[in-house]
């Protein structure tokens, strides 16, 4: 069983910051396109999700401010967070889902445009998810929950027994006898709450999701067109429907799994019907894997696959993460759900100052540089977006510099200081508030508290203009930045 890296504690120090004008002649502040949209830098907000909205997935006020606050810094693009494209329940995560939510999603473009004074793109995060359940209290999962199959009834010898008693018997049983008996998924339900595969073909909506999802993701992309946001990032990452298709653990035996090329079947799929919905001259493109750090799931060579795939379908830019996976996801405790980021998977896609000789910054670095490689020489331009651990100029100037990205993520550090862009596009450099990469942030994820960052959530809270968390103990948004004259 992974275990998370011995405790190395880091300084994170930066070797130099650029004046004004060395700013203004570098690559990171040079423009680049994105099919129809251009970016007027090479900076880039990934797709964090805030918990700031509603149970009925609306933009609310704090999901405006959160945004607008990140464009006072004016990066060269914002992708807003994962949003659903299935009309359901799914807690305080925002909908795209119905035409009912294209107004409150076109006062979020408008808020951004204004706030960077148009100079941000806005894209935001298309996403599916299948079921999950929390794990369940034992006494409940035997007396309500499981299934009492034949193999239960002759694994106990209780052929003719009324179910009652089977139930009990079953509960009755120590760890070691129960595994036993339960199959693999009943044990798995047991241990770390049910939760639905994309290879459960007995499973209607499951088996049908190539015929579902196409249009349910070309509606949403729609929305977003008419809402007024610059493009749209397809989520073909972590634990998530369409990433879990192209993972090689996807069995599935009806021309959707197996080898790479029927994996990547259903998301080529749901691109044309993107594609066809918002037609050719909107920004469309994706946010995927570059290794999913799982046993037996897909590599970096699956990866370099996919990429060229999509950059021959005509994606506008590709965007890469790593791991974040419910493979090898910590046992979470009764009552809750599993969440992806807690296994070795987990750590390489939000690495900490917990962490090896490496450290938190830039494990993602050289495989996104190899994908971007591949596609090259397959002949693409398609702009690659890189993320992770990325805190400095210098860092990210040398990314385009060594050809290793075309555009450079910035999130828990935007999270940290959101005017990082403006501070250090202006000779103001000094100024940044460092990410220290202790995760607080992710921590505050985990528990599906409204996300803030330890270095300014405590900050001037007796102001009467600060809003509150629900906790009453943290500021939602980043104070303001004045420039010193």
């Amino acid at each position: 069983m992974w275990k998370p890296p011995q405790r190395i504690k880091y300084q994170t120090t930066v070797a130099r910051w650029p004046t004004r004008d060395e700013a203004a002649s570098s690559q990171l502040f040079s423009p680049v396109n994105l099919g129809s949209v251009k970016l007027v830098q090479r900076t880039w907000i990934p797709a964090m999700v805030p918990w700031r909205s509603n149970e009925a997935g609306e933009v609310t006020q704090d999901v405006i401010d959160w945004y607008a606050r990140f464009a006072q810094g004016k990066p060269g693009a914002i992708v807003v967070e994962a949003t659903g494209i299935r009309d359901i329940p799914s807690g305080p995560l925002l909908r795209i889902s119905d035409d009912r939510y294209i107004d409150g999603l076109k006062k979020l473009a408008d808020a951004v445009r204004d706030a960077s004074e148009g100079q941000t793109r806005l894209l935001i995060q298309l996403i599916d998810f299948l079921n999950i359940r929390k794990r369940p209290d034992p006494e409940k999962y035997f007396d309500r929950f499981l299934v009492i199959t034949p193999e239960h009834r002759q694994a106990l010898a209780l052929n003719d027994a009324p179910e009652a008693e089977v139930r009990q018997a079953l509960a009755s049983l120590s760890s070691e006898t129960l595994e036993s008996i339960l199959s693999a998924r009943e044990w798995d339900a047991l241990q770390f709450g049910a939760r639905d595969r994309v290879t459960d073909m007995e499973n209607p909506a499951v088996a049908g999701l190539p015929q579902t999802l196409p249009p349910l993701f070309a509606a949403a992309a729609l929305r977003a067109k008419t809402a007024g946001f610059d493009g749209v990032e397809l989520h073909y990452a972590h634990a998530y429907t369409m990433s879990s298709f192209l993972s090689a653990t996807n069995t599935r035996a009806d021309g959707y799994g197996g080898g790479a090329a029927e994996r990547m079947r259903l998301p080529l799929e749901v691109y044309k019907a993107v594609r066809e919905s918002v037609g050719a001259d909107y920004t469309v493109g994706c946010r995927f894997l570059s290794d999913e750090i799982i046993n037996q799931g897909s590599g970096l060579d699956d990866a370099c696959f996919f990429a060229q795939a999509f950059a021959a379908a005509g994606m506008d830019f590709l965007s890469l993460s790593r791991g974040g996976k419910f493979d090898d996801a910590k046992q979470p405790r009764v009552g809750a759900a599993a969440y992806p980021y807690t296994g070795q998977s987990g750590y390489e896609c939000m690495p900490a100052y917990l962490s090896d000789e490496q450290g938190p910054w830039g494990r993602n670095v050289e495989p996104v540089a190899k994908i971007r490689a591949s596609i090259r020489e397959a002949g693409y331009t398609t702009p690659l977006v890189t993320a992770g651990g990325i805190y400095s100029f210098d860092q990210a100037e040398a990314l385009l510099a060594d050809e290793k990205a075309d555009i450079v993520g910035f999130a828990r550090q935007a999270l940290a200081d959101p005017d990082w862009f403006e501070k250090v596009r202006t000779g103001y450099g000094p100024d940044v508030m460092l990410c220290r990469y202790s995760n607080y942030c992710e921590g505050l994820d985990q528990k599906h508290k409204q996300v803030t960052c330890e270095l300014w959530d405590r900050t001037e809270l007796d102001s009467q203009r600060v809003v509150l968390a629900s906790d009453g103990k943290r500021r939602l948004i980043a104070p303001p930045w004045t420039p010193k004259p």
